[in-house]
């Protein structure tokens, strides 16, 4: 994963980076609590691995790859297990999936938590005595996932399902009561923590909920923004995401699934995919980048379809066991061509494709390899990531500049190419980029002494 995830960083990253590395303990009681869990793992491997790429980048990796076993875990509940492998692979593999596990944002905390709880429902729900343990990590579940915005309504919803679930209610009842109570003591206090926090910090509220700067009147818009990358296949869409993010020939075992569950559409896996549909879409028009929670929806119908595809395969020889086992080929190999395609088009997409390459800055590996720890970065006020370079000045023990200084004693390395440079200041060298026009990165200014 790592050697596969975009090269370079967003500036989504670079702020998630600046506000996990100035994580502090008085943030609980001052600063905001939106995706803290997220931030602590970020601070902890920026802390113990260094400030690169790879630091900001594991958290998201690590829970990746625990994702992926919790959607073959998941699907295993309500498929066979040879279709919930194949659509867990084909899930996992896909561009959308691969592009979150790699991007080093709380982004994917939105896709692990309810999967998860799904996870852990299925494992209470449906069962005569479920084992207090899922329980009770289900609550926990609950309170952690309230911390990512949007996930405060799931939560909602879940709540009223458990109170109106009489199967539910008295499986609650017949819990362990001290560890109950230990749990419900941590929940509230949890939950009295997010109210304190809203009281002393208003705009919590609008990222929890909505997200920064959101206006109804940009709802539209925002569908608009967020679904256009999953169906421009033309390739040229200027984008953080690389487009088109789901292939056509997943879109069409997508389709299939639907079309094959069309008659069962209240059992509660297709039910599930359809409300998780819907709840993506009203995301979605409160912040674009909430489209990513698709793939649940996404993993059970492409399971459906591989379902249906399979069945129908095998109904062709129900009684020759050797044309079953040969006539499984052409099914592996147009899985292994959608695989191969995604796997192929990410790695290469996000390398090479000008129209979003370009989003992705690879500054932190150029100032880590080519310029000296005690050096002198100049960094202009107005730069959006300016709290991410100020970590230099503790990391790398680097100066950071806003302007260019009247003297100079020593080599300045600046973002920013300077037209009105001191008399005693010349341009001595560029260092270059590929994800710059013209090349030109870091521009080197020394004394000059002639």
């Amino acid at each position: 994963m790592p050697r596969i995830a975009p090269n370079g960083l967003s500036e989504a990253e670079m702020q998630s980076a600046a506000t996990s590395y100035n994580l502090h303990a008085e943030t609980i009681t001052t600063g905001s609590l939106v995706d803290l869990p997220y931030h602590i793992l970020q601070k902890i491997s920026i802390k113990f691995i260094g400030f690169t790429e790879y630091a900001i980048k594991l958290p998201s990796i690590l829970m990746g790859i625990i994702l992926g076993f919790l959607l073959i875990l998941l699907l295993n509940r309500w498929f066979k297990s040879n279709v919930a492998l194949l659509a867990s692979i084909l899930t996992v593999l896909s561009v959308p999936f691969l592009w979150l596990s790699g991007s080093g944002t709380p982004l994917i905390m939105l896709v692990f938590w309810p999967t998860l709880l799904l996870w852990l429902g299925s494992k209470i729900q449906g069962v005569k005595r479920p084992r207090p343990l899922y329980c009770f990590v289900f609550a926990f579940a609950l309170l952690f996932s309230l911390f990512t915005p949007h996930l405060p309504y799931l939560i909602f919803f879940i709540i009223l399902f458990t109170l109106f679930n009489p199967h539910l209610r008295f499986t609650i009842k017949q819990l362990p009561k001290i560890p109950l109570i230990i749990t419900s003591i941590i929940i509230l206090g949890g939950v009295s923590l997010i109210v304190m926090n809203i009281i002393n910090r208003s705009d919590v509220v609008m990222e929890l909920l909505f997200a920064k700067n959101f206006n109804l009147g940009d709802f539209w818009h925002n569908l608009k923004e967020a679904f256009v990358p999953y169906f421009s296949w033309n390739g040229h869409l200027e984008s953080v995401y690389l487009s088109p993010l789901i292939n056509l020939a997943t879109v069409a075992i997508a389709i299939i699934g639907v079309l094959s569950t069309s008659r069962g559409f209240f059992a509660s896996r297709n039910s599930i995919a359809f409300y998780f549909t819907l709840f993506t879409v009203f995301l979605s028009g409160l912040n674009p980048s909430s489209a990513m929670l698709i793939i649940i929806p996404l993993a059970i119908l492409v399971a459906h379809g591989l379902r249906y595809i399979l069945e129908k395969w095998y109904g062709l020889f129900p009684e020759n066991p050797y044309a079953r086992v040969f006539g499984i080929l052409p099914i592996s190999i147009f899985l292994g061509v959608i695989i191969i395609s995604d796997l192929s088009h990410y790695m290469e997409g996000y390398r090479y494709n000008p129209s979003v390459a370009s989003f992705y800055s690879n500054d932190l590996s150029i100032i880590n390899a080519k310029i000296d720890d005690g050096s002198s970065l100049l960094v202009e006020q107005s730069n959006p990531n300016l709290a991410f370079y100020q970590i230099l000045e503790e990391k790398r023990n680097m100066t950071i500049l806003n302007s260019m200084p009247n003297t100079l004693d020593n080599d300045i390395y600046s973002l920013q190419k300077i037209d009105n440079l001191p008399e005693n200041v010349k341009l001595s060298r560029i260092i270059t980029s590929p994800k710059t026009e013209n090349s030109d990165r870091i521009y080197v200014y020394t004394v000059n002494n002639n």
